[in-house]
């Protein structure tokens, strides 16, 4: 019997400054061998994310230089590349070739000069951030993934900052009363966010102008919070929040006030996709907050959901504390990996079968997915961004 071909993937580590996680996990190794893969990894790549050599060698993976990465994959998984990665990801064009394929988040809608940058390269590239919300392709969905680590830790930094214990206590010397938390937005990260407080013991509020999730919050044992808008054009097609215009926003604000105010704790999740997050939460409400309240604005990374945040950095307004952290899931590498090495190999699965690559665009997965090829950009909402006609059907 003839042998299975061999498809050859790499993983470079990571450049991007502060970066720490890593595309495949050694776990995984041997999952895509099955499927005629074999693994070549950058030395060094797994180590931030506690995943060493040793690991990688000892499930199967060879070790090599980032040239040589480069040079013998025919697929290359990174977590961050093109616009992900501006800067840093041009050193990588240099090693790319003709018909190769690179799978990483590349943020083509808030960044969409560097999927034009990576096109002239001749390779394939997919923005796994485009991976479409349907129920075949949920394994594959990193946004959800990472957004949940994010949701996550964004209540780990709140509990450390606030001078005050999340749960309520029942002690000798007098019970203390719960901490108050209000997470705006009812997406992956921010249902983590709710949660994730309800188990460290605080009362929960929770906000959303997508009215559908109302359930969703109530089931996690959160307070839903009705503002009486209008929001039945609150979510596109694609399961995502629209804008939704500046006098909406304003009337939202003068609704959520008063919440905010009774609040120990606000957490902000909002995001538009490619577009700047909506202020939610002004300087005057921040002022009527308790002093020693804390906000996590984890829509910092597009602008930020509060007017004082100032991303990447954790400020003091009017005796709040408002952290505008940037990429949150990198500082819990070790299971972001994880969550995202996976996604990445069922990704890959769907369209390499017994070491054949199959990049079929009747997938709706591989089309959507897909923002450059053949020295083109692809991705019809790329083009648009960039000024470009729309791409030819065949």
């Amino acid at each position: 019997m003839a042998d299975t071909p061999t498809i050859v993937i790499g993983v470079p580590r990571e450049t991007f400054p502060g970066e720490a996680r890593v595309a495949l996990v050694p776990a995984l190794v041997p999952v895509l061998a099955k499927s005629g893969i074999k693994v070549v990894v950058e030395r060094g790549a797994g180590d931030a994310a506690g995943y060493s050599d040793a690991a990688f060698q000892e499930k199967g993976a060879s070790l090599a230089s980032r040239d040589e990465v480069f040079a013998s994959a025919q697929i290359v998984v990174q977590v961050r590349a093109a616009g992900a990665n501006p800067g840093a990801g041009s050193d990588d064009l240099r090693l790319l070739r003709k018909g190769q394929i690179v799978i990483a988040m590349v943020d083509p809608l808030g960044e969409p000069q560097g999927v034009r940058e990576f096109a002239s390269s001749g390779a394939t590239l997919f923005a796994l951030e485009l991976i479409p919300r349907i129920t075949r392709a949920q394994s594959m969905d990193v946004l959800s993934s990472m957004a949940t680590v994010a949701g996550y830790k964004a209540v780990v930094l709140a509990q450390e900052a606030l001078p005050r214990m999340f749960p309520m206590m029942m002690t000798a010397a007098g019970t203390l009363t719960p901490a108050r938390v209000f997470v705006v937005g009812a997406g992956v990260a921010g249902l983590q966010a709710i949660a994730s407080s309800k188990r460290a013991g605080a009362v929960v509020h929770a906000y959303d102008v997508r009215p559908a999730v109302k359930e969703q919050i109530q089931s996690l044992g959160a307070k839903f919070v009705e503002l009486p808008v209008e929001t039945k054009d609150a979510e596109d097609k694609g399961g995502y929040a629209k804008e939704l215009g500046e006098d909406f926003y304003r009337r939202q604000r003068e609704l959520m006030a008063k919440v905010v105010a009774e609040s120990d704790v606000v957490i902000t999740t909002a995001m538009i996709p490619g577009k700047k997050a909506p202020v939610l939460i002004t300087s005057d409400m921040l002022k009527a907050m308790a002093p020693g309240s804390v906000v996590v604005d984890l829509a910092a990374e597009r602008g930020g959901n509060v007017e004082a945040t100032k991303p990447g950095e954790t400020i003091r307004v009017h005796g709040v504390t408002v952290m505008g952290p940037l990429n949150l899931a990198s500082s819990i590498p070790y299971h972001a990996s994880q969550m995202y090495a996976r996604n990445v190999a069922v990704f890959i699965q769907n369209f390499v079968k017994d070491g054949v690559v199959n990049l079929s665009m009747d997938d709706e997965i591989i089309r959507d997915t897909t923002v450059a090829r053949d020295g083109s950009v692809t991705g019809a909402r790329v083009r648009e961004l960039l000024g470009m006609a729309a791409p030819a059907t065949v």
